[in-house]
């Protein structure tokens, strides 16, 4: 694989890590109300999530879900039902009327790594992502599989890379954002981002 091709791979990675989505909403919520350790734990849990369905695109086993409709239709009810369930326990804390100590408790992620994993992992659009996109950078069918895993692993490290400066840049500008009041006002905006991408990935036909 030509250095070319890498730094066009590379490029092209890192603006699709970049675009709005679930991983930026949930890492962005969890650094500002758990820590940084929450935060970390979630962006490893989504590097986990894209890693198995980058290496099933790799291997050829994420080609059933663009093959088979019903197995695309069941993994995007299970993920839009986890999003959905997200979204209105954030929704149902931030209504919780609780002391300080106990809302702060409440707030705390729970299995930060967990969410971040199933978000991806749940998300049928990333597999068919991983599917078209890794492709486009192997030059021929010689070495694919192996050229798709180091594909891949370059896409997480991207991936770790993008999240670990924005989980430093939330911590030493999020300082006024840790107020019960305004935490609150986060989490009705993380659920309502979260609901808005379960309505995009339900509204999303199969390729």
């Amino acid at each position: 694989m030509a250095p070319s091709e890498v730094l066009a791979f590379s490029a092209a990675s890192l603006v699709m890590i970049a675009l709005p989505g679930p991983d930026q909403a949930l890492i962005t919520r969890n650094a500002l109300v758990g820590g940084q350790a929450a935060a970390r734990r979630t962006m490893l849990g989504g590097a986990c999530g894209l890693s198995v369905h980058a290496t099933a695109a790799a291997l050829g086993i994420s080609a059933l879900l663009a093959t088979s409709a019903t197995a695309y239709t069941t993994l995007k009810l299970i993920g839009i039902g986890y999003l959905v369930f997200l979204a209105l326990r954030m929704l149902a804390t931030s209504a919780a009327a609780l002391d300080d100590s106990d809302e702060r408790e409440q707030r705390r992620p729970r299995r930060p790594f967990a969410q971040g994993l199933l978000s991806n992992a749940l998300n049928p659009k990333v597999a068919l992502f991983f599917l078209t996109f890794l492709p486009q950078f192997l030059p021929s069918q010689h070495a694919a599989l192996l050229g798709g895993l180091a594909l891949s692993g370059i896409f997480a490290l991207i991936y770790l890379a993008w999240f670990s400066a924005l989980i430093w840049f939330v911590e030493r500008l999020g300082r006024a954002l840790k107020k019960p009041r305004v935490q609150r006002r986060l989490e009705r905006i993380t659920a309502s981002a979260l609901l808005a991408f379960a309505a995009r990935l339900g509204m999303s036909a199969r390729p």
